[in-house]
C-alpha cells in the first residue's frame, strides 16, 4: 500500500497542534508536529514533507523568514496560519510564497479541504509536460522546468505566482474573473477573499516589469491580451 503523505505542523499553541493533527490523521494523512521555527528547519532538512502547515507567530522566529528560507530551496506547498485577521499578514505571507493562509479561529474541516486542494494542485500527474512552453514578446515561460525568462534573464517567481501567470497566458484573449482564477489556480474559491489573485497579480508585475503581460479588466477580472503592446501595468 502507498505510505500517506506527511503534513508537516509548525503550531506553538499545542491545542491548536493537537486537533489540526486529529482530524488531518482522520483524513488519511501522517502528521508530524513542531513547536517551534527551528524544529521546523531541522525536520525539514531530515524529510521533506508533502506540505507545510505553519503559524505566523513561534516563539523562536516568525513564519515569514521560515518560509523564505524554505522557499530558497524547495516549492513544497505551505500554508501560512495567522491569528490576526490583517491584510498586511497575508499579502506578506503569499509574497514570501505561501500558497494560501488561514485566518485564527478556523474550522478544521476547511483547512483539511484547503490542505487536499493544495495537494492535489501539487502532484506529479498534474504537472505539466517538460517541453510546454509559452511565449509573449520577450517573455517566455517553461512548465517542466518552472522557468520564467525575460529575454536572456531569469525572473524568479512564487509557485503560485507561476501558476497563476500561466494560467492567463494559456487563455489569451479570455477575460478570467477573479472567482475562476481562485478555481483554477488554488483549486477552490476562498469565501469571497478574491484579494489573494490581486496580490499575486502585483507580485509578478513588479517582477516582470515592462515584459508583464496582464491587464486589468475593471470590475471583472484580468487577462492577456493578444497585442503585447495593449498590456499595461496598471
Amino acid at each position: 500500500m502507498t505510505a500517506p503523505q506527511t503534513v508537516l505542523v509548525v503550531e506553538d499553541e499545542s491545542s491548536i497542534a493537537s486537533f489540526v493533527a486529529l482530524y488531518l490523521k482522520n483524513a488519511g494523512y501522517g502528521v508530524k508536529a513542531v513547536g517551534s521555527g527551528g524544529a521546523a528547519l531541522n525536520a525539514i532538512a531530515a524529510e521533506m514533507p508533502a506540505l507545510i502547515i505553519l503559524d505566523l507567530n513561534l516563539p523562536d522566529m516568525d513564519g515569514i523568514e521560515i518560509c523564505r528560507r524554505v522557499r530558497k530551496s524547495s516549492d513544497v506547498p505551505i500554508l501560512m496560519l495567522t491569528a490576526r485577521d490583517e491584510d498586511v499578514d497575508k499579502i506578506i505571507g503569499l509574497e514570501v510564497g505561501a500558497d494560501d493562509y488561514l485566518t485564527k479561529p478556523f474550522n478544521p474541516r476547511e483547512l483539511v479541504a484547503r490542505v487536499k486542494s493544495v495537494l492535489r494542485r501539487s502532484a506529479p500527474d498534474r504537472r505539466r509536460e517538460e517541453g510546454d512552453e509559452l511565449r509573449h514578446g520577450d517573455l517566455v515561460i517553461n512548465a517542466g522546468r518552472r522557468e520564467v525568462m525575460v529575454g536572456d534573464d531569469e525572473i524568479q517567481l512564487a509557485p503560485k505566482e507561476f501558476d497563476l501567470l500561466w494560467e492567463l497566458l494559456d487563455h489569451r484573449g479570455i477575460v478570467l474573473t477573479r472567482d475562476q482564477l481562485l478555481e483554477r489556480v488554488w483549486g477552490y474559491t476562498f469565501a469571497g477573499d478574491t484579494r489573494t489573485v490581486d496580490v499575486h497579480v502585483r507580485q509578478i508585475r513588479r517582477k516582470l516589469g515592462d515584459a508583464s503581460p496582464i491587464v486589468t479588466v475593471w470590475g471583472v477580472g484580468y487577462k492577456v491580451a493578444h497585442d503585447r503592446t495593449s498590456a499595461p501595468a496598471a
